[in-house]
């Protein structure tokens, strides 16, 4: 099992640790409910360490991910950011991903701990025909997030020049105090928020940094629990749940990551036939009333029993107080409104179908709302 740059920091601050993608990471500090809580009203501080991170540098970098990916990224403009798939020749998703074009020639490729292995030996093969260079950095480079709304002030208050010209989706380098970093405006919690990439060496330092100036506003130490609420209610897919090597871009609802337009990349043929198709199965948003949640595995079944999908996601939503669920429902796509039911140990449940995202970054002056309420 790997141990993140931070280990002796989270013993020190009383983290339950938990294993997750071959890694021992925080899973709580205290309360999840609190840490959830914290990240909606000021902030939240993450250590994402365990994010597998390559870097590719070359004149064909960009044609190189053209073809291992789905989205465009050789047309990128340098300094921004760009979700996107990596799948099997047959369609299905092996990871989902984040790329940073850092210069011309320079790309940064965030993905998912679990699949590191796979994905470092896809990457190699995919690329190996262009004049590319890939380097893994996994191990030499920390990742910590600050989310939340006061996330920007925090980082300002350590050290960082005015981040208000940062876009979202968007990185650039800069230093906190005499480290390096590499400060992006990405994050899995729907709130605004970034992800610092440092030298492992220097990852103590950078999050006692973060830590101390984070304090009078409010920061709280954050584990892997309340990340997984906040992505949900976000509406954003986990790999292993919503993403496997058996669904598809169509299925997942992620047209728009896939740049059919491209003439050629890895799954593209099987993605152009099933286009043609009506999808197999469709992932939709569920929500429920009570306080009982449907939970990955559940059944989902027509309002007269009939099982036709399974939970992958679910929760008692704690910044909206009512359960919600991510689900695939095979037959005709449910339109928002629509009355199913979920199979909560024996007892059906009513829920009504709707589009995720659950939870929305409230405007200043306004209150989060689900998607059903707006």
């Amino acid at each position: 099992m790997h141990i993140s740059p931070l280990d002796s920091i989270h013993r020190q601050r009383g983290a339950r640790l938990t294993e997750f993608g071959g890694w021992e990471l925080p899973l709580r500090y205290g309360s999840e409910l609190a840490e959830h809580e914290a990240v909606r009203q000021r902030a939240g501080l993450f250590d994402l360490s365990h994010m597998a991170k390559f870097d590719l540098v070359g004149p064909e970098a960009g044609a190189g991910l053209d073809r291992a990916l789905t989205a465009w990224h050789s047309t990128m403009t340098v300094g921004r950011a760009a979700y996107s798939l990596l799948l099997a020749n047959d369609g299905g998703v092996i990871d989902d991903l984040i790329v940073y074009r850092l210069a011309e020639q320079h790309y940064l490729v965030i993905a998912n701990a679990a699949n590191h292995d796979v994905d470092a030996a896809e990457l190699t093969a995919r690329l190996s025909p262009y004049q590319v260079e890939t380097t893994d950095l996994t191990f030499d480079q920390a990742l910590i997030a600050v989310q939340g709304p006061v996330a920007a002030a925090i980082l300002q208050a350590a050290g960082l020049a005015d981040l208000s010209d940062l876009r979202y989706y968007a990185a650039r380098p800069d230093r906190l105090g005499d480290t390096p970093v590499l400060i992006c405006r990405t994050g899995y919690t729907g709130e605004d928020g970034f992800e610092i990439m440092v030298p492992a060496a220097q990852a103590e330092a950078v999050w006692a940094s973060l830590e101390q100036a984070g304090q009078p506003l409010g920061l709280t130490l954050c584990g892997l629990a309340c990340r997984d609420t906040l992505r949900l209610e976000a509406g954003m897919p986990l790999y292993g749940h919503e993403l496997t090597r058996a669904t598809t871009p169509w299925e997942a609802g992620l047209r728009r990551y896939v740049a059919l337009d491209k003439d050629d990349f890895v799954g593209r043929p099987a993605l152009v036939e099933e286009a043609e198709q009506t999808p197999r199965s469709h992932l939709v948003g569920l929500r429920g009333t009570g306080r009982r949640a449907p939970r990955a595995g559940y059944r989902v079944c027509s309002p007269d029993g009939r099982p036709i999908g399974e939970v992958t996601s679910g929760a008692l939503s704690p910044t909206l107080g009512h359960p919600i669920a991510l689900a695939y429902v095979t037959g005709p796509a449910p339109a928002p409104g629509d009355r199913l039911a979920v199979d909560v140990r024996g007892d059906l449940l009513t829920v009504e179908v709707t589009a995720p995202p659950f939870y929305r970054r409230p405007r200043p002056g306004s209150r989060p709302l689900s998607q059903s309420q707006s």
